[in-house]
This record gives structure tokens, sequence and C-alpha cells, in this order.
């Protein structure tokens, strides 16, 4: 094996969950039947947050609260309350993606594995647990509790020295979102894997040491390593 260390994002790379679904479960409890359309104004509200998130610019809590600001409004309860619930109404919803137990029995014992997320800390720790993985796991780093997110250098440098300071050649970072995941390991030194299913375009500047469309894809290049 190349590496030492592999490290994973979270969302959409090993663990998918439908954010509608969950937003019409939570809603259900306030008495909401929650459309398609609002899904899209949700999306309108929570899209540009994550990019200023990612940026720098706000923190895990304003996020968390902002996307929920103009609902919690119209229903007159707390942003934080409707939170909390997507926050379990999306725990209860997180499905492993097609080939991650695969490819973690695969690479269990054979490297150190870890997680580096900008998912928020409650919910990462009841889908490990709900999704048997915790136990595949050396590593769970949530930015939200280093005080900055990927692609900041400061989250894969927290990272590193967790987990004993390995050489950074030595780390393959695994992610769906290039401005984030692959960015962020390229800026530390690491080698990248973009996990790619959707066949997005690469954004400039932006140069994964691989590209891979699904985790089986990824198991079969690790095996011929």
């Amino acid at each position: 094996m190349n590496w030492d260390w592999i490290l994973f994002d979270a969302d959409e790379t090993l663990f998918t969950f439908d954010a509608f679904g969950g937003l019409q479960r939570m809603f259900l409890d306030y008495s909401v039947t929650f459309t398609a359309e609002d899904y899209q104004d949700y999306q309108a509200v929570n899209k540009p947050l994550w990019v200023d998130y990612q940026n720098g610019t706000i923190n895990a809590l304003q996020l968390q609260h902002q996307r929920f600001q103009g609902w919690a409004d119209r229903l007159n309860v707390g942003a934080s309350d409707l939170n909390s619930a997507f926050l379990n109404a999306m725990a209860e919803i997180c499905a492993p993606l097609p080939g991650a137990r695969s490819l973690l029995d695969m690479l269990h014992g054979k490297v150190k594995l870890g997680i580096i997320t900008n998912g928020f800390t409650a919910l990462q720790q009841i889908r490990l647990e709900r999704t048997g993985f915790r136990d595949y796991f050396d590593l769970l780093v949530i930015s939200e509790e280093v005080g900055a997110a990927k692609p900041d250098r400061r989250v894969f440098d927290y990272a590193l020295e967790k987990m004993g300071n390995p050489s950074r050649d030595r780390v393959l970072m695994v992610g769906d979102t290039a401005e984030s995941d692959i960015l962020g390991g390229m800026n530390a030194g690491f080698a990248t894997c973009w996990l790619n299913p959707h066949g997005r375009e690469l954004p400039p500047g932006i140069a994964p040491t691989w590209q891979v469309t699904s985790l089986s894809e990824l198991e079969q290049r690790l095996c011929k390593h």
C-alpha cells in the first residue's frame, strides 16, 4: 500500500442521505407539508451558506441557524430547535454509499483510516454508530471542533497532528467536493482522489492525483497498488 493513512470526507463520500426526505419528516412534526418547491427555496439559502462556511466567513453555528431562520420566523419557533430536529431526522435516514463497506473491509488493518468532515459533530457521531462504521476509523476530525472548515489548511494540519505526524506524501485524501476535499488535501501536501460520480468538470487550479466515478473503482485501484 502506497499510503500509511487514507482520509475520507463523510457526506456523499461514505454516506448518502436524502435531505429532502429528512426535511419532509422533520416538518411533519410542525404540521407543515414540505414541498419540492420549499426544498428548492431551502437549498437557495443553504448552498451559499456552505460556501461561506468553507470560505471561513461564517461559523458552523451561524450556518445551522441561518438556514432555518426564515422557517423559524414563519412558525414562531427557534432556528436552533429546527436545526436540532433536522439533524435528528437526518441521522435516521443516513445510508452507506454503494461500495463503502466493501472498500473499508478491504482497507481495514492494512492502512490507518480517518474521516475529515465539514459536517456537524452530533450528526457524524450518530451516523458512524448507525452504519456500524465507527470501528473502522482511527481518526474523526470534524471542522466544527477545529474552528475552521475544509479547505482551510488548519483542518488538515490538526488532523496530521492527531495522526502522529506521518509523512504528508504517505496520506491520501478522498472526497466528492473538489473545492473543499481536493483543494484542501492538495494544499496540505497529501495525495488526493476525487470521487466524481456525476461527471462534473474540475474547477480551475484543482488537480486531483486520481479521479474515480465510484468507491468500487477506488477499491480496484487501491488493490493494484
